[in-house]
Protein backbone atom coordinates (compact mmCIF):
# COMPACT_ATOMS: atom_id res chain seq x y z
CA UNK A 1 0.00 0.00 0.00
CA UNK A 2 1.22 3.48 -0.43
CA UNK A 3 2.04 5.72 1.91
CA UNK A 4 1.32 9.40 3.51
CA UNK A 5 3.09 12.16 4.37
CA UNK A 6 1.90 15.05 5.78
CA UNK A 7 3.85 18.07 6.05
CA UNK A 8 3.88 20.60 8.75
CA UNK A 9 3.20 24.40 8.73
CA UNK A 10 0.31 26.99 8.05
CA UNK A 11 -2.35 27.06 5.67
CA UNK A 12 -1.64 28.75 2.07
CA UNK A 13 2.00 29.14 2.89
CA UNK A 14 4.90 27.46 1.70
CA UNK A 15 4.77 24.09 4.20
CA UNK A 16 1.16 23.94 4.82
CA UNK A 17 -0.56 20.73 5.58
CA UNK A 18 -0.28 18.12 2.54
CA UNK A 19 -0.64 14.83 1.44
CA UNK A 20 1.59 12.72 -0.51
CA UNK A 21 1.05 9.47 -1.69
CA UNK A 22 4.73 7.54 -1.47
CA UNK A 23 5.26 4.20 -3.57
CA UNK A 24 7.32 1.99 -0.96
CA UNK A 25 10.55 2.48 -2.95
CA UNK A 26 10.33 6.33 -1.63
CA UNK A 27 10.08 5.46 2.27
CA UNK A 28 13.94 5.68 2.80
CA UNK A 29 14.27 8.82 0.90
CA UNK A 30 11.94 10.55 3.10
CA UNK A 31 13.75 9.49 6.27
CA UNK A 32 17.13 10.80 4.90
CA UNK A 33 15.10 13.94 4.22
CA UNK A 34 14.00 14.10 7.47
CA UNK A 35 17.20 12.96 9.18
CA UNK A 36 18.90 16.23 6.91
CA UNK A 37 16.26 18.63 8.14
CA UNK A 38 16.13 17.69 12.04
CA UNK A 39 20.26 17.78 11.70
CA UNK A 40 19.37 21.50 10.65
CA UNK A 41 17.44 22.12 13.55
CA UNK A 42 20.03 20.56 16.16
CA UNK A 43 17.18 17.75 17.04
CA UNK A 44 18.20 14.68 15.28
CA UNK A 45 18.06 12.00 17.39
CA UNK A 46 16.32 8.55 17.39
CA UNK A 47 13.22 9.13 19.34
CA UNK A 48 12.64 12.88 17.38
CA UNK A 49 13.16 11.03 14.08
CA UNK A 50 10.24 8.50 14.94
CA UNK A 51 7.83 10.85 16.54
CA UNK A 52 8.28 12.88 13.78
CA UNK A 53 7.99 10.32 10.99
CA UNK A 54 5.10 9.58 9.18
CA UNK A 55 5.91 6.58 7.41
CA UNK A 56 4.31 3.18 8.49
CA UNK A 57 7.31 1.22 9.72
CA UNK A 58 9.84 4.12 10.48
CA UNK A 59 12.16 1.97 12.50
CA UNK A 60 12.51 -0.70 10.15
CA UNK A 61 13.32 1.61 6.78
CA UNK A 62 16.18 3.08 9.70
CA UNK A 63 17.13 -0.12 10.14
CA UNK A 64 17.47 -1.30 6.79
CA UNK A 65 19.48 1.97 6.12
CA UNK A 66 22.23 1.31 8.73
CA UNK A 67 22.28 -2.34 7.17
CA UNK A 68 22.87 -1.13 3.39
CA UNK A 69 25.53 1.55 4.38
CA UNK A 70 24.22 5.06 4.15
CA UNK A 71 23.84 5.72 7.88
CA UNK A 72 25.08 4.62 11.17
CA UNK A 73 23.09 4.39 14.19
CA UNK A 74 24.51 4.43 17.89
CA UNK A 75 21.85 4.63 20.98
CA UNK A 76 19.60 7.37 20.04
CA UNK A 77 22.90 9.12 17.69
CA UNK A 78 22.40 8.98 13.77
CA UNK A 79 25.51 10.20 11.26
CA UNK A 80 25.12 10.07 7.55
CA UNK A 81 27.94 8.13 6.35
CA UNK A 82 29.06 9.35 2.85
CA UNK A 83 26.91 8.31 0.32
CA UNK A 84 24.08 8.94 2.94
CA UNK A 85 25.70 12.36 3.11
CA UNK A 86 25.20 12.72 -0.94
CA UNK A 87 21.54 11.30 -1.19
CA UNK A 88 20.72 13.28 1.70
CA UNK A 89 21.76 16.37 -0.08
CA UNK A 90 20.53 15.79 -3.33
CA UNK A 91 17.06 15.08 -2.25
CA UNK A 92 16.51 18.52 0.07
CA UNK A 93 17.67 19.95 -2.62
CA UNK A 94 15.74 18.50 -5.09
CA UNK A 95 12.56 19.51 -2.54
CA UNK A 96 13.73 22.74 -1.69
CA UNK A 97 13.98 24.17 -5.37
CA UNK A 98 10.82 22.34 -6.49
CA UNK A 99 8.87 24.30 -3.46
CA UNK A 100 10.96 27.74 -4.54
CA UNK A 101 9.64 26.65 -8.11
CA UNK A 102 5.88 25.81 -7.43
CA UNK A 103 5.37 28.87 -4.40
CA UNK A 104 7.09 31.56 -6.47
CA UNK A 105 6.90 31.49 -10.09
CA UNK A 106 3.21 29.96 -10.37
CA UNK A 107 1.93 31.04 -7.21
CA UNK A 108 0.07 28.22 -6.56
CA UNK A 109 -2.23 27.38 -2.85
CA UNK A 110 -0.66 24.09 -2.04
CA UNK A 111 2.87 24.27 -3.00
CA UNK A 112 3.93 21.92 -0.59
CA UNK A 113 1.83 18.83 -2.31
CA UNK A 114 2.98 19.95 -5.57
CA UNK A 115 6.59 20.17 -4.70
CA UNK A 116 6.43 16.77 -2.42
CA UNK A 117 5.46 15.12 -6.13
CA UNK A 118 7.53 16.81 -8.22
CA UNK A 119 11.09 16.13 -6.55
CA UNK A 120 10.46 12.39 -6.69
CA UNK A 121 10.65 12.97 -10.72
CA UNK A 122 13.65 15.33 -10.78
CA UNK A 123 17.10 13.68 -12.54
CA UNK A 124 20.04 15.73 -11.79
CA UNK A 125 20.07 17.15 -14.99
CA UNK A 126 16.63 18.52 -14.58
CA UNK A 127 17.10 19.82 -11.04
CA UNK A 128 20.28 21.56 -12.34
CA UNK A 129 17.66 23.15 -15.07
CA UNK A 130 15.26 24.34 -12.75
CA UNK A 131 17.99 25.78 -10.18
CA UNK A 132 19.86 27.55 -13.06
CA UNK A 133 15.98 28.97 -14.20
CA UNK A 134 15.15 30.42 -10.57
CA UNK A 135 18.72 31.89 -10.56
CA UNK A 136 20.81 29.15 -8.06
CA UNK A 137 18.59 30.78 -5.05
CA UNK A 138 20.16 30.35 -1.68
CA UNK A 139 16.88 29.77 0.45
CA UNK A 140 13.24 28.13 0.25
CA UNK A 141 10.16 30.24 1.04
CA UNK A 142 10.37 29.18 4.49
CA UNK A 143 13.91 30.19 4.81
CA UNK A 144 15.30 26.92 4.89
CA UNK A 145 18.64 26.34 3.16
CA UNK A 146 19.04 25.07 -0.03
CA UNK A 147 22.22 22.93 -0.11
CA UNK A 148 24.42 24.01 -3.57
CA UNK A 149 24.86 22.18 -6.68
CA UNK A 150 27.53 22.02 -9.17
CA UNK A 151 25.34 24.59 -11.39
CA UNK A 152 25.73 27.18 -8.12
CA UNK A 153 29.44 26.93 -8.11
CA UNK A 154 29.60 28.14 -12.00
CA UNK A 155 27.54 31.16 -11.38
CA UNK A 156 27.93 33.92 -8.69
CA UNK A 157 25.14 33.15 -6.43
CA UNK A 158 23.69 37.24 -6.98
CA UNK A 159 22.83 35.92 -11.20
CA UNK A 160 19.74 37.09 -11.93
CA UNK A 161 17.03 34.21 -13.00
CA UNK A 162 17.05 33.35 -16.94
CA UNK A 163 13.21 34.25 -16.61
CA UNK A 164 11.97 36.89 -14.40
CA UNK A 165 8.59 39.57 -14.23
CA UNK A 166 8.84 41.80 -17.04
CA UNK A 167 8.77 44.88 -14.37
CA UNK A 168 12.28 43.85 -13.55
CA UNK A 169 13.59 44.33 -17.56
CA UNK A 170 15.69 48.00 -17.55
CA UNK A 171 14.33 49.90 -20.54
CA UNK A 172 15.30 49.11 -23.72
CA UNK A 173 15.55 45.79 -23.10
CA UNK A 174 13.78 43.36 -25.18
CA UNK A 175 12.24 39.97 -23.46
CA UNK A 176 10.16 36.98 -24.52
CA UNK A 177 7.23 36.38 -22.61
CA UNK A 178 7.57 32.36 -21.36
CA UNK A 179 4.35 32.92 -18.70
CA UNK A 180 1.62 35.36 -17.66
CA UNK A 181 0.40 34.84 -13.94
CA UNK A 182 -2.98 37.13 -14.10
CA UNK A 183 -5.11 38.16 -10.81
CA UNK A 184 -8.11 37.96 -13.18
CA UNK A 185 -9.62 35.97 -16.96
CA UNK A 186 -10.56 39.24 -17.56
CA UNK A 187 -7.15 40.70 -17.51
CA UNK A 188 -5.70 37.75 -19.49
CA UNK A 189 -8.47 38.51 -21.72
CA UNK A 190 -7.13 41.99 -22.22
CA UNK A 191 -3.79 41.27 -22.47
CA UNK A 192 -4.12 38.53 -25.03
CA UNK A 193 -6.42 41.19 -27.00
CA UNK A 194 -3.18 43.68 -27.04
CA UNK A 195 -0.93 40.60 -28.20
CA UNK A 196 0.50 40.08 -25.14
CA UNK A 197 0.81 36.34 -24.68
CA UNK A 198 3.46 33.62 -24.15
CA UNK A 199 5.95 33.65 -27.30
CA UNK A 200 5.55 37.58 -28.00
CA UNK A 201 8.99 39.47 -27.88
CA UNK A 202 8.39 42.45 -25.89
CA UNK A 203 10.29 45.78 -25.43
CA UNK A 204 10.24 48.22 -22.41
CA UNK A 205 10.54 51.62 -23.63
CA UNK A 206 9.86 53.41 -20.08
CA UNK A 207 8.71 52.63 -16.16
CA UNK A 208 7.32 56.33 -15.27
CA UNK A 209 4.90 57.52 -15.02
CA UNK A 210 3.74 54.21 -16.07
CA UNK A 211 5.05 51.19 -18.07
CA UNK A 212 5.69 51.42 -21.78
CA UNK A 213 5.92 48.64 -23.91
CA UNK A 214 6.15 47.67 -27.21
CA UNK A 215 4.49 44.15 -28.66
CA UNK A 216 5.43 44.06 -32.72
CA UNK A 217 4.39 47.65 -33.85
CA UNK A 218 1.82 48.83 -30.77
CA UNK A 219 2.87 50.65 -28.18
CA UNK A 220 0.92 49.89 -24.90
CA UNK A 221 1.03 51.51 -21.06
CA UNK A 222 0.23 49.32 -17.90
CA UNK A 223 0.72 49.13 -14.80
CA UNK A 224 3.32 48.08 -12.72
CA UNK A 225 1.22 45.49 -11.35
CA UNK A 226 0.24 43.70 -14.28
CA UNK A 227 4.30 43.96 -15.34
CA UNK A 228 4.58 41.58 -12.56
CA UNK A 229 2.54 39.06 -13.67
CA UNK A 230 4.05 38.76 -17.16
CA UNK A 231 7.20 36.64 -16.75
CA UNK A 232 9.98 37.23 -19.67
CA UNK A 233 13.33 35.79 -20.81
CA UNK A 234 15.75 38.34 -22.14
CA UNK A 235 16.52 37.75 -26.05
Amino acid sequence: MPEKKRMQGVEGQAGHPALCVLPEIEKEDELLEAIWTLREDDRLSVETLIDSCRIDGCEEVLQSLAKTGWLEVKGQSIELLAKGERRAKELVRRHRLSLRLFYDLFSLDGAEAEACKFEHILSPEVTDSVCTLLGHPPNSPDGKPIPRGECCAMFKQEMRPLVAPLADLTPGEKAKIVFITPGSHSRLDRLSAMGVVPGSVVKLHQKRPSYVLQVGETMIAVDKEITREIFVKKV
